[in-house]
């Protein structure tokens, strides 16, 4: 995309955010949560609660899933020296190009096809990581992880990144049983068990994520099936989020801000359901921004979607126009972040952060454990 004269400076995107508002455990109930609903026709706000989401959806509209599973990539040990270190397992490491052609895909719901087309595989032992302390943990280091598990430092990437070796009997099971939640910085805490089950939507299904698509933390087992006997389409595709999602943008032009690739995958039923919808003038409700990079990244020019698997950098922000939603689930996001671009140039710059200063206002808990804003 050409870069635009009316494009907003990253400034535009900053807000003031009281630091008692930051959720830093999740809700009683996730489907307890409250939930903003921004009208972009008349800009007005209403103040909802989660549990009433299926009164603003029509029968035969589709709600698109995002159903990556994240996985405990977090791995915590310590240097050959004995002090402390920690690796944040990114993706298995395959020296893959980004932006490969979309290929065709099987039924995503189908649990053996799923498998296969899933980008990432935990039990492999070569991974893209981040570690800390960067500094010290150059190629041919080496951190202890327990007995029956290490991590070799192979290769330094760009942007601080690092190739690394697992080293154990079995790769998964070790990540399994060594690794912790990878919950976002900002939680300021570490991973209880409550976060295993909370920090993960019910339907989370494809492991290689390491960061919860948090707009669907909201959802319950009951509230989806009431959807779908309301004659709601529930459709399902993959994107599993990286870390640098959240990263807030820290150059003035976000023109030159660098997007990291995340791997996505649609499959032909996927694709047909969501295009049925809209052949018959449904709409297409995106649960999460991470679904509408997704869908935009595989729509054509009259918003179909075409089934596909590979990698997006796309980076949505105003101005911009959508093909493939009409609608958006999200959470609230953190100031001058991609994530808020996305949001603000799908309702509209003005209205976005007239929309945030409101629940500012109305306190609402903001970022992965917090409420949620529908924009109709």
């Amino acid at each position: 995309m050409s870069r635009n004269p009316d494009a907003l400076p990253t400034a535009a995107f900053d807000y003031p955010l009281p630091a008692d508002l930051v959720a830093r455990h999740p809700a009683a109930r996730r489907d307890a949560s409250r939930m903003l609903v921004l009208d972009r026709a008349t800009g007005s706000i209403e103040h909802r609660v989660f549990s009433q989401l299926p009164g603003f959806i029509a029968p035969g509209d589709a709600l698109v899933l995002n159903e990556t599973r994240v996985f405990p990539a977090r791995l915590l040990g310590r240097k050959t020296t004995g002090a402390a270190a920690e690796v944040l397992l990114l993706r298995p490491f395959h020296s893959v190009a980004t932006a490969a052609a979309p290929a065709p895909l099987r039924d995503a719901h189908d649990p053996a096809a799923a498998r296969e087309q899933a980008p990432a595989a935990v039990g492999d032992d070569t991974w893209e990581a981040l570690v800390r302390p960067g500094a010290k943990l150059r190629a041919g280091a080496r951190i202890d992880i327990a007995d029956d598990m290490r991590v070799e430092i192979l290769e330094q990437l760009p942007d601080g990144r690092r190739v690394v070796r697992i080293v154990a009997p079995d790769v998964a099971a070790a990540i399994a049983r060594h690794g912790r939640v990878p919950l976002p910085p900002y939680i300021d805490r570490e991973a209880t068990a409550e976060d295993s089950e909370r920090y993960q939507t019910v339907y989370a299904r494809v492991t290689g994520s390491v960061a919860a698509p948090t707009a669907g933390l909201h959802f319950t087992p009951d509230l989806l099936h009431a959807l779908e006997t309301a004659g709601v389409r529930i459709v399902r595709l993959t994107l599993h989020v990286g870390p640098a999602t959240f990263r807030p943008v820290d150059v003035e032009d976000p023109a030159a801000h660098t997007m990291h690739a995340e791997p996505f995958a649609l499959s032909t039923a996927a694709a047909a359901r969501i295009n049925e919808a809209r052949q018959n003038r449904r709409r297409v409700w995106a649960v999460g921004t991470t679904v509408v990079r997704t869908l935009e990244t595989l729509a054509d020019a009259n918003g179909n979607v075409h089934a596909g698997e590979g990698e997006t950098a796309i980076f949505i922000r105003p101005p911009w126009t959508f093909r493939a939603v009409d609608h958006l689930i999200t959470n609230f996001h953190l100031p001058r972040s991609t994530l808020l671009m996305l949001v603000s140039a799908f309702a509209g710059h003005a209205l976005t952060m007239a929309a945030y200063a409101e629940a500012v206002r109305a306190r609402y808990r903001f970022y992965s454990y917090g409420d949620c804003m529908v924009v109709i």
